[in-house]
């Protein structure tokens, strides 16, 4: 039984309809799709997309500024302004502005330049991240930004709750002497519960119902912020009484002087106090207010979590979050000046609401708080459940999440996970401790998107064309290297748990995810691949070559895996870190109606993962097998990277075995069985299915011809790769015959040819797996009996005369020690006599008909002297291949052929695994 009977014979796969089935699809090409899909015969393009009924699509303003605007004012606007200055002072606090400005400038850029590149569909910033760092990457950013998100909205939340008991609870600014809200630890859980519960209704009620309440939020919170502006002027000094929530000092009142230039000077340096917000007023540090300071710029996510909500994403993205940073940033700037100069150090410290008292109507301030911190949690929640949606749909968590894809346009689902997620993040404590996660989350989220743009640009993908034009390398390169300095720095622990988490996520999903294992979209690790390999490529010179960095090149060709799979395994063992490529001949030729291997090409490359091989595939078409195999001898491979050796599965009469569908083979699987019965990779099922034996021994001819080595391979059906790896197996050698049979001579074992296959041996040893077993030499010490001189007198004999005068074992003990290989050696004394057989000269042993008068019986004995030596011990035996005999043009030596093929077959008959080498090439050195 063997493997491979004619590696080469013609596939049984009948592929005459796949030209037809291809010519009866139509493919769409659309920029948010994936894949082609079968339509109408119509093509679509991007913003022509159709619109699935019933679903409201948002402009620029209401889409994306407004969101933004509320996401980035949040809980910073009103509630914690007096935290940042009254702690960090104006010149830290404008500093600190000025690099998170930044950061999120550089990454708006790469935002922009993502989505202007092609159609963004629903969940944001993931979708960006995933469609170009592709589905690993992609879902471990996405899952930290969903978790972003959540974490985003319970602090808004909490916020709101904070700005509540401020003006309504005891003693609140809006109640005055009356009781107000109760206020404690449970029941502020209960009214974060409650604005919760609102969000979900709002979010639950869809997108366009949520842009007209932003935009009416929006223009209230304008209102408001341009009424704390106006107070600034027109509120005189005052004394300002401590809130009630303040346990810390025992003041009760603090000043507030109107526009004073004292004041100003006094506010310009940093002065770092105690946070009363916190149970035990924990002390503050530059970190700190970093950490709530990034808070106010973290909602630039939120116009692109809308991606999918949008009438048109790629011109309201970078339009609307532009303009609503520049709002912000003017915001902030005015507000912060404004602070500086009226507020005291003390009023700041401690009364982190100083804007209600001071304003010329106090509630104008509390409807802002209560307005933006609401929104702002309205805005991440819907953001985490377009994020926690795409992530369904794209299967990057299989099962886990299917629930989550929407049957209609709102995702209910998502909405419901994202509010149960909050509200497990509404139970933390602090509002400033929320912070620090929050920034922690959204810069990580940062990098990713500017490692994105980077690796885009870098790669050099021709369609990556984003018609946002100033975006560039060096802007990403600078948000990236902002993002990981500034987070390491400032909060390194947490930094180190982000990076941990996205690490295992991306090996977890790799492994596990369904995206993972096959990709609807392309990957940027594969454009940078393609980049960084063209160029070693170029670099790798073939005149350069030495043969001290030799290594395996292989070309393995094989009509059918099912019988050629054990094969496949040792050969991707022999390559030690080499080519390997597996090659298969198709005979027919092209018609015009399309490649007839293309649908095929995608088993070959799951034959690739079945097996876990590292391998290129090469599939040929062409008019004869000899054709295909000599094309894909001279022409596999790339550069400098072709293969130098050619291997071909034996040329036997015995039955193959289908490994696919063995129950006890390692390489069973059923993922190559179609559900209509058909079958991939059908192997011969007769004698007379073989290609013949002038073809067969051609195609050896052919290969030595173009100056390559040539392995023969035979018995490896029998080939157990477990019981090899296994120490307490019974296989404990590999064989090397580094004589040839049919010209026995101790000269033999120090040719090119006999130190091929003895550096082959040596590579497989040397494999994982292979390391236990131990390598065997045996030589011929029988030098063929040809006529010769008298010898001449020791005086007179050259030091050629003098080495092989040495004896055998000697000469083989240095040789072995300066290539470096460890092996034991047995030498052959009593090798059978062949007959008048050796006494011919090389000439006449060069003709075609002389593998017909080598007798039988010298074959035999042969065979039985290796059967022998070789016990079952033996893993795997090579010996030499004889020189295939010379032909005619024409195809008149079939009996040649059919002589040369059986004296290969009596002498390796019944043996273990074989390979018959002929090297043609020297790959060992002894230089250092």
């Amino acid at each position: 039984m063997a493997e491979t009977l004619d590696p080469l014979s013609p596939s049984l796969n009948d592929s005459s309809n796949s030209s037809g089935i291809m010519s009866k699809l139509r493919l769409t090409f659309s920029r948010g799709s994936p894949n082609p899909r079968p339509t109408d015969g119509y093509v679509e393009f991007g913003e022509f997309r159709s619109q699935a009924p019933g679903v409201k699509k948002v402009g620029t303003f209401a889409g994306v500024f407004c969101p933004v605007v509320l996401s980035m004012f949040s809980a910073l606007i009103f509630i914690r302004m007096g935290y940042l200055i009254g702690n960090a002072g104006l010149l830290v606090t404008l500093a600190q502005f000025g690099m998170a400005y930044l950061i999120v400038g550089f990454t708006v850029m790469s935002i922009c330049a993502i989505s202007t590149n092609g159609a963004v569909e629903g969940g944001g910033v993931y979708f960006m991240i995933s469609r170009t760092l592709g589905p690993e990457f992609g879902g471990a950013i996405g899952t930290l930004f969903f978790f972003a998100n959540v974490v985003s909205s319970a602090l808004c939340i909490s916020a709101c709750t904070e700005a509540l008991v401020e003006n309504f609870g005891p003693n609140g600014y809006l109640v005055g002497d009356s009781p107000g809200l109760p206020d404690g630890h449970w029941y502020r859980f209960l009214y974060r519960s409650v604005l919760n519960t609102v969000g979900l209704s709002v979010s639950l009620a869809g997108a366009s119902l949520f842009a007209r309440t932003s935009l009416a939020i929006w223009v209230t919170m304008v209102v408001c912020l341009a009424s704390a502006f106006l107070s600034f002027f027109i509120t005189a000094p005052a004394l300002i009484e401590k809130p009630d929530t303040n346990h810390l000092v025992n003041a009760t009142n603090f000043t507030y002087t109107g526009l004073n230039v004292n004041t100003f000077y006094e506010n310009l340096y940093p002065s770092y106090g105690r946070d009363y917000s916190t149970a035990d007023g924990e002390m503050v540090d530059f970190a700190s207010v970093f950490g709530v300071l990034f808070t106010g710029v973290t909602g630039v996510m939120a116009g692109a979590n809308m991606s999918g909500e949008l009438k048109s994403p790629s011109r309201s993205i970078p339009l609307g979050t532009l303009a609503a940073l520049l709002f912000t940033a003017l915001s902030y700037a005015a507000l912060t000046l404004l602070t500086a100069g009226t507020c005291s150090r003390e009023l700041l410290r401690n009364n982190y609401v100083y804007l209600l008292p001071i304003n010329v109507w106090p509630p104008f301030i509390a409807v802002g708080m209560l307005m933006a911190t609401f929104s702002a949690g309205l805005s991440n929640l819907i953001g985490a459940s377009r994020v926690l949606e795409a992530l369904a749909k794209d299967d990057i968590f299989g099962f886990l999440l299917r629930p989550m894809v929407p049957r209609s346009g709102n995702p209910v689902m998502a909405v419901l996970m994202s509010w149960f997620l909050v509200q497990i993040g509404i139970m933390a404590g602090s509002l400033n401790a929320i912070a620090q996660v929050n920034s922690v989350l959204f810069m990580t989220s940062y990098f990713a998107i500017n490692l994105a743009c980077l690796g885009l640009d870098l790669a050099s993908a021709p369609n990556f064309r984003p018609t946002f034009r100033h975006f560039s390398w060096l802007s990403a390169l600078l948000g990236l290297a902002g993002c990981a300095a500034l987070v390491f720095c400032l909060r390194p622990a947490y930094a180190c748990g982000v990076a941990l988490a996205c690490c295992s996520l991306v090996l977890a999903l790799h492994v596990l995810s369904p995206a993972a294992a096959e990709p609807k979209w392309g990957s940027l690790s594969q454009a940078l691949i393609f980049h960084q390999v063209r160029k070693y490529l170029l670099l790798l010179d073939p005149r350069r070559e030495h043969v001290k960095f030799w290594r395996p090149q292989m070309l393995l060709l094989i009509s059918s895996p099912r019988q050629a799979a054990p094969l496949i395994d040792f050969v991707n063992d022999q390559k030690k870190g080499g080519l390997f490529v597996i090659g298969h001949v198709r005979v027919g030729q092209l018609d015009g109606s399309g490649d007839p291997l293309a649908a095929e090409h995608k088993y070959w490359l799951k034959l690739i993962d079945h097996l876990r091989v590292k391998a290129f595939v090469e599939l040929c078409l062409a008019e004869s097998i000899r054709s295909g195999a000599a094309q894909l001898t001279r022409l596999a491979g790339l550069g400098a990277m072709k293969p130098d050796t050619v291997l071909l599965g034996f040329r036997d009469t015995a039955t193959p075995k289908d490994f696919f569908r063995d129950p006890l083979s390692p390489y069973k699987t059923e993922q190559f069985d179609l559900d209509n019965g058909e079958i991939i990779f059908p192997q011969r099922t007769s004698v007379t299915s073989r290609i013949s034996a002038s073809e067969y021994v051609r195609i050896v001819a052919d290969v030595l011809c173009v100056n390559k080595n040539i392995c023969l391979c035979r018995n490896f059906h029998t080939l157990d790769m477990a019981a090899v790896e296994r120490r307490s197996s019974r296989l404990k050698y590999i064989d090397v015959w580094v004589g040839e049979a049919l010209r026995p001579s101790r000269e033999e074992a120090f040719s090119v040819r006999a130190l091929f296959a003895l550096q082959l041996a040596a590579v497989v040893r040397s494999a994982r797996g292979w390391q236990h077993l131990r390598l065997r030499v045996h030589v011929l010490d029988a030098p063929a009996p040809a006529p010769a001189p008298p010898p001449a007198p020791a005086r007179d004999l050259q030091p050629e005369s003098l080495e092989q005068n040495r004896p055998l074992r000697e000469r083989l003990d240095e040789l072995l020690k300066l290539l470096r290989i460890s092996a034991t050696i047995h030498i052959l004394s009593n090798w059978p006599a062949i007959e008048d057989f050796g006494q011919w000269s090389d000439s006449y042993y060069d003709s075609a008909s002389v593998y017909g008068r080598v007798p039988l019986t010298y074959l035999q004995k042969v065979n039985r002297i290796i059967k022998d030596r070789c016990d079952e011990g033996t893993a795997v035996t090579f010996v030499q291949l004889p020189e295939p005999p010379k032909l005619a043009a024409d195809d008149s030596d079939e009996t040649v052929c059919e002589q040369y093929l059986q004296v290969l077959d009596e002498f390796t008959k019944d043996l273990s695994p074989t390979i018959l080498v002929r090297g043609l090439k020297s790959v060992t050195s002894t230089a250092l």
